[in-house]
């Protein structure tokens, strides 16, 4: 079995080395990794890291487009069984990946999503990023009819008949591509799993990227994935 790894980076200069490393460390006994890491048009010098690396698919986009951008650019040079979305910091442990790719192993699941809240580890921080979060997972279940605790977790996991159905329809530039994942695969009737995951968030000083204009953005995405965009 082979797993492919998406990793967008944007400007991740101090952790991007570490977090492929950390990867690499993880043992997964009969599986074999595939990287893929999208350069999202990185200014501060991730480029000249990237450079040094090896044993890892790098594509390099021009301008900067988004998170979205380039997961799907990521998603359409794929070629392992399952495929996993990796963030370039430090806010989520790649440990976890045997949790999140068990229930697809076992033949149970075919999208996996890692709650943030329902792990062993959260770092205790940003208050309104939490209800945020809360508010913006509820209303997204209110139209997928799911019961999703953490619509927005940074990891996800799909089989990968999934992704190629999904990806190419993929519209999203920014932080809307997580409702619009999971409103596409609600549609489609996938089986959903949900796994505890553990959480250490950053500050806006240590790089944290998304803002309260993602958050509008993000119930926006909600409505038009979910109303209006439903191929």
């Amino acid at each position: 079995m082979k797993l492919s790894i998406v990793i967008p980076v944007y400007n991740e200069k101090k952790t991007v080395r570490e977090v492929v490393s950390r990867v690499f460390a993880v043992p997964l006994d009969g599986i074999e990794k595939e990287i893929i890491l999208v350069d999202d048009g990185s200014t501060d010098g991730t480029r000249d890291v990237l450079k040094e690396m090896s044993d890892i698919k790098i594509i390099l986009l021009e301008k900067n487009a988004g998170k979205g951008a380039a997961l799907k650019r990521g998603f359409l040079e794929t070629t392992g069984d399952i495929v996993l979305i990796q963030d370039a910091d430090f806010e989520y442990d790649p440990t976890d990946y045997p949790a999140l790719l068990r229930p697809i192993q076992e033949g149970k699941a075919d999208v996996v999503f890692g709650s943030r809240f329902r792990g062993d580890y959260q770092r205790v921080f940003y208050f309104w990023h939490y209800f945020g979060n809360t508010m913006l997972t509820l209303l997204s279940n209110i139209f997928t009819n799911l019961n999703l605790s953490d619509m927005e977790t940074g990891y996800k996991v799909f089989k990968k008949e999934v992704i190629d159905i999904i990806a190419p329809k993929l519209r999203s530039q920014r932080f809307g591509i997580e409702p619009e994942l999971v409103a596409r695969v609600a549609r489609n009737g996938w089986r959903i799993y949900e796994v505890p995951i553990n959480y250490y968030g950053r500050t806006y000083r240590e790089g944290k990227k998304i803002t309260w204009r993602d958050g509008f953005k993000a119930i926006g995405a909600i409505f038009y994935f979910n109303l209006f965009d439903r191929s």
